[in-house]
């Protein structure tokens, strides 16, 4: 099973490091049974799409949370087995949570497929969105046209050898 994991450019620092994504439990995004219901599609490309930009979302607050840390979303996206990626069926079913999954341990680097990186220029809009996300929250609507700014822009994909480039 794909899943997207969140992560900023020095949590994939740290993974690099350290050849694992963890500890565990690790919260990651996929295409569950609610993001189909959510995204209302067949089409696994968009519903895998829609999973990214779940998590795209996800490092966004990563962001928000530590100010020091530079303006990019970092989203990997790793292979794990099916039985290892748990959607929480007791959990809420708010927009938040759609396609939400519990990974209990550590995942290997070398099960990553691809990382997902903001470029550069997005880094204003990033940085601006982190800034609004709380008033965002609590329905403001000038903060969510900001929040949406960030959205606007698409992640580069990099391959997994390419990883050292973007943590330097």
């Amino acid at each position: 099973m794909r899943v997207y994991v969140p992560l900023t450019l020095a949590g994939l620092a740290q993974a690099h490091t350290a050849g694992e994504v963890g500890p565990g439990p690790l919260t990651a995004y996929a295409v569950t049974p609610g993001l189909r219901e959510w995204y209302v599609s067949d089409d696994i490309e968009e519903l895998e799409y829609a999973a990214l930009s779940r998590a795209a979302a996800a490092s966004l607050r990563m962001i928000a949370a530590v100010p020091d840390l530079p303006r990019r979303r970092v989203v990997l996206a790793v292979d794990v087995p099916d039985g290892d990626a748990v959607a929480d069926p007791d959990g809420p079913l708010d927009h938040s949570s759609v396609g939400e999954v519990r990974i209990a341990a550590a995942v290997p680097l070398a099960k990553a497929a691809a990382v997902h990186v903001d470029a550069d220029d997005a880094e204003a809009d990033v940085s601006a969105a982190a800034d609004a996300l709380g008033a965002a929250d609590h329905g403001d609507d000038d903060a969510q046209f900001v929040v949406d700014g960030a959205e606007d822009h698409e992640l580069l994909w990099f391959g997994v050898q390419e990883i050292p480039g973007l943590i330097t």
